[in-house]
């Protein structure tokens, strides 16, 4: 019975080679899944931002600033106050025609800044220079600056994209200071696609006693205004300004936010080659970690079907809202409170509405 079972057993020349194996092959799989590991992990090793304190945000057609003003413990102007909207763009000129409609009854300047380069340093044309004929409805208003990026040569390490972001937005605030800009003067630092609302911006205009920096909640979105995804976007602040502390920042600065401030259109492209631009060319182009990533048959797919692009589990701090989140965007198929813009110009921005998943080429 001893020897029987002894010749059952696996050679003991077989066992550790097996395991060896069995080693790396679980080795690798970690190594290649590692981001999605770690964010599936992410409860257990990352704790959530301290939360925010919500200003609440009044507003209703045909009721008077003073009286809105007042609702929320500011004081009505007299005279409404200089508003800067000041961002660094790439290539969203659908979404910058749309902000800059939206905003332009109430903005003083709109200050813009490109590069030459994309922030992983490859080259790129100064898209909004070349489309300027677009923005003519503007032209007095607009502040534009070039920034000379850094190009990356072939063979050579990327550098780290969130270094060339940070000295664009340093470079900012020397422009903002160019576009005449006054302590007092309100400004919106703001990517191009987080779009404060309208009535924000008048709040800024018309109200005394806002706090000198506060964050803008804003209604997040992916694709287009159909695929709502939550009230999660919160980078985008207001600030009375002021020449001695003022800083262009796109990070987290305060606990004030005001609530339902705006939208924020996350990858709201109308061609596919602009949504390939964007994943090579932003901070986070690491996260393109294979070829077909930017296959466009795959990129339209995602885009109809709410998908990630980069197959990312959701940025979660529990399990339960890990769980919740994880899946494609539900479809909405509502078109109210969105941009007036928008909406009076639905032919020309179909892809951006309810039933305009398929972009062109």
């Amino acid at each position: 019975m001893t020897i029987r079972s002894l010749r059952k057993q696996p050679p003991v020349k077989l066992v550790f080679p097996t395991l060896i194996i069995l080693f790396l092959t679980c080795l690798f799989c970690i190594l290649t899944n590692l981001q999605t590991i770690s964010y599936l992990f992410r409860p257990l090793w990352d704790k959530p931002p301290p939360p925010f304190k919500r200003i609440p945000h009044y507003y209703a057609e045909n009721v008077s600033m003073g009286h809105l003003c007042e609702l929320h413990g500011w004081t009505p102007r007299s005279e409404p106050r200089q508003v800067f909207d000041a961002i660094i763009f790439s290539n969203e000129l659908d979404l910058l025609e749309l902000r800059w409609r939206e905003l332009e009854p109430y903005v003083s300047k709109f200050v813009i800044l490109e590069s030459n380069t994309t922030f992983t340093g490859i080259p790129k044309p100064l898209f909004f220079d070349s489309n300027r004929e677009r923005f003519t409805f503007a032209e007095g208003k607009i502040v534009h600056g070039v920034f000379p990026g850094k190009k990356r040569s072939k063979g050579q390490p990327y550098e780290d994209p969130f270094v060339l972001e940070g000295q664009q937005r340093v470079a900012m605030n020397w422009l903002l200071r160019d576009a005449g800009i006054s302590d007092g003067d309100a400004v919106i630092m703001s990517d191009a696609d987080e779009i404060p609302s309208p009535h924000t911006v008048k709040f800024l205009q018309w109200c005394d006693g806002i706090p000198d920096v506060m964050h803008l909640e804003m209604r997040e979105y992916m694709y287009s205004f159909e695929f709502p995804v939550d009230f999660s976007s919160w980078r985008a602040s207001v600030h009375i300004y002021s020449r001695k502390w003022t800083q262009y920042r796109h990070s987290r600065q305060t606990d004030l936010i005001l609530s339902d401030a705006g939208w924020h259109c996350s990858f709201c492209f109308r061609r596919l080659s602009d949504f390939v631009f964007k994943m090579k060319g932003y901070s986070h182009a690491d996260r393109v970690k294979r070829k077909e990533f930017l296959d466009y048959s795959r990129i339209q797919r995602h885009i109809c079907k709410g998908y990630d692009l980069f197959d990312m589990l959701p940025e979660k701090y529990s399990f339960k809202e890990l769980i919740s989140n994880i899946g494609p965007i539900q479809r909405s198929a509502s078109a109210v409170h969105l941009p007036a813009f928008l909406i009076q110009n639905a032919a020309r921005f179909r892809f951006l509405l309810p039933g305009g998943c398929l972009r062109e080429p």
